[in-house]
């Protein structure tokens, strides 16, 4: 059989040699904390959950749903933003409802960019955005982002280098895997951009919620005019910690947003109906409960953070998202986020994401997701610490590096 060219065009998960150590280990009687995968531990509210219970008896809602969305989960999408951010969108022509962000992002691209198409996307960065790209056939391009350099400069500087033209920029704030946050200004000059250059824009906004202290995330499509450029995508899975339930939204340019509606009728018949209406009553009802994850997740990063710092691993804590975005300690950076992750796996008893699998850029960080509970963040604490004790001894570093590598 011949190979397939686009699959070919994927790398390994890179994620995935983690995953498989830490299943062996795990496997051999090891207890493994896993902060490595985002995925979501808090319970789904329960008014949701027995919204959806309620749902799923009716038959009539057994049947194929609508590919876009019902009508009233693009109104309460449409409505989460005029309350949230003042932005008016018309539900019927800018808004689509989709299976999470994933979902929106993948097959968005692929609705709107041809093969050769030059799409920039920063690095290091959630994989589905450049991979978003690969799989439509886009030439990719990666921008660094940097806390020390200006994001706009190095864009302007990849544009005059760059032919053809880019057609699209795909970003995410507050970002994954960095953490970094932006404010007002910063969407002003990014919709300045996107006229000037005439790109289009795509805004990831799935952290939209997870947000700490005084800091609250800006949306892109509050700023004047981003509507004639661009999109944001909003996700059920953080918010409202509907991870497992696959709901998400893109909402903002309607010639973007009816090339998704045009691709996904040709696609799927849309979410299962019953999470739908459990979806439209987590919008629109009592927004408590997504107060209450916020503080959950602000917990355990204080006590990630509080515990690294304590253990001299030096990090600052997040204003955003659920995730500690780490620098290695230097005596082990050269080694690389990989074989580090296996490292801390393996000695530490604590799975973390190599940055490496984020991007070219990402290589001398690891990502600590707040997927585990505080009892169990301070177990991870404790083996990390040991971790770190015994490798301060001379010759330590390279010995353990030694062991990990014939895993």
């Amino acid at each position: 059989m011949e190979e397939f060219r686009r699959i070919k065009r994927l790398p390994p998960y890179v994620f995935q040699v983690v995953n498989e150590l830490k299943m062996r280990l795990r496997r051999a009687g090891e207890d493994i904390i896993d902060l490595g995968m985002g995925n979501p531990d808090i319970a789904t509210p329960q008014h949701i959950v027995n919204k959806v219970i309620e749902a799923v008896q009716n038959p009539r809602n057994h049947r194929y749903s609508a590919s876009m969305g019902i009508p009233k989960l693009r109104e309460a999408f449409a409505n989460w933003w005029k309350r949230r951010y003042d932005v008016d969108l018309d539900p019927s022509t800018e808004v689509v409802a989709t299976m999470g962000a994933k979902d929106a992002l993948a097959h968005l691209v692929l609705a709107t960019i041809t093969p050769g198409d030059v799409v920039f996307v920063p690095s290091p960065t959630y994989p589905i955005h450049p991979y978003s790209v690969v799989i439509a056939g886009g030439d990719l391009r990666h921008i660094p982002i940097r806390p020390e350099s200006d994001f706009f400069e190095d864009l302007k500087t990849a544009v005059r280098l760059t032919w053809p033209l880019p057609k699209m920029l795909i970003l995410s704030f507050p970002h994954n895997p960095t953490t970094m946050v932006v404010d007002q200004d910063f969407f002003r000059r990014l919709v300045d951009f996107a006229h000037e250059y005439k790109i289009m824009i795509i805004h990831d906004f799935a952290y939209a919620d997870l947000t700490f202290e005084d800091y609250k995330a800006p949306s892109f499509l509050a700023v004047p005019g981003a509507k004639e450029v661009g999109v944001e995508v909003f996700s059920m899975s953080k918010s409202y910690s509907m991870a497992g339930w696959r709901v998400g939204c893109v909402a903002g340019n309607p010639q973007m947003i009816e090339a998704l509606r045009r691709l996904k009728s040709y696609i799927d018949y849309g979410i299962f109906q019953p999470v739908q209406i459990a979806s439209i009553i987590a919008l629109n009802e009592d927004q408590g409960c997504v107060q209450e994850i916020v503080e959950e997740y602000k917990d355990r990063r204080d006590a990630l953070c509080a515990g690294l710092n304590d253990c001299g691993w030096n990090v600052t804590p997040p204003k955003g998202t659920m995730f500690v975005w780490a620098k290695i300690p230097e005596q082990f950076r050269a080694m690389g986020s990989l074989e580090f992750s296996k490292l801390m796996t393996e000695q530490a008893k604590v799975a973390v994401s190599p940055g490496i699998g984020f991007g070219p850029f990402g290589d001398e960080h690891v990502r600590f997701a707040l997927v585990e509970n505080r009892m169990r963040i301070n177990q991870a604490i404790r083996g990390i610490r040991h971790f770190l004790g015994e490798c301060t001894t001379d010759g330590k570093v390279e010995e353990k590096v030694a062991q990990t590598a014939v895993l």
